[in-house]
């Protein structure tokens, strides 16, 4: 054991070195670790004036030294293991948008079971996993324009967030988010193979 951050009373991040031998080489493998498990990310997409937008969130990221546009997200933080009740709180947090856990559809499930239906961001040096799940709503014109520039987040856990919404068709030019452009594929083989639901509305 390395290191361990805590955030209040839990564990946040650990960081560790596993000695790893591969049994059939003898060939010790990489074990360098740094631990921070489960989080979900919620693809929202809205739909006004017959064009999809879609929610973002902008916040400053110090190990890559700038701002970042992101997915609304967050690491899993109750022990129950509620990916779909972390992801509407922590789209509530994020945006100011209250939804129903029920509205949201897991992407990464319609991956086959040998993936472990999880998005594994870095699984060179971490051993985070991600369930990305989709939101998708109707909104007017008003209520469109009031979110962008809302300035979101838990002050208290260092969240300093600024809400953006752009046009979906051009989101997967518009971010480097890891977690933007998995959802995307996933939403877009899924949405060609005709596997998801109908329209709810927001």
């Amino acid at each position: 054991m390395q290191s361990v951050d805590m955030f209040g009373k839990r564990v946040g991040f650990v960081k560790f070195k596993a000695d790893v031998v591969d049994e059939k080489t003898g060939a010790k493998l990489p074990g360098v670790v740094f631990g921070r498990g489960g989080a979900v990310a919620v693809l929202m997409l809205l739909e006004c004036a017959g064009e999809k937008h879609v929610v973002l969130t902008e916040q400053a990221r110090v190990p890559v030294g700038r701002v970042i546009l992101e997915l609304p997200a967050g690491m899993l933080d109750d022990d129950a293991g509620d990916f779909v009740g972390t992801a509407a709180r922590e789209i509530e947090e994020e945006t100011g948008i209250h939804i129903k856990t029920s509205d949201l559809i897991d992407l990464t499930a319609l991956l086959d079971k040998e993936t472990g239906q999880k998005m594994f961001p870095s699984p060179g040096g971490s051993d985070e996993e991600i369930t990305l799940l989709l939101y998708r709503g109707h909104i007017n014109p008003e209520a469109l324009s009031a979110l962008q520039g809302q300035e979101q987040g838990l002050v208290e856990h260092g969240e300093l967030i600024k809400v953006h919404v752009a046009p979906y068709r051009k989101l997967w030019r518009y971010t480097a988010d890891a977690k933007a452009l998995a959802a995307i594929a996933i939403y877009e083989m899924a949405t060609k193979e005709g596997i998801l639901p109908e329209l709810s509305s927001l």
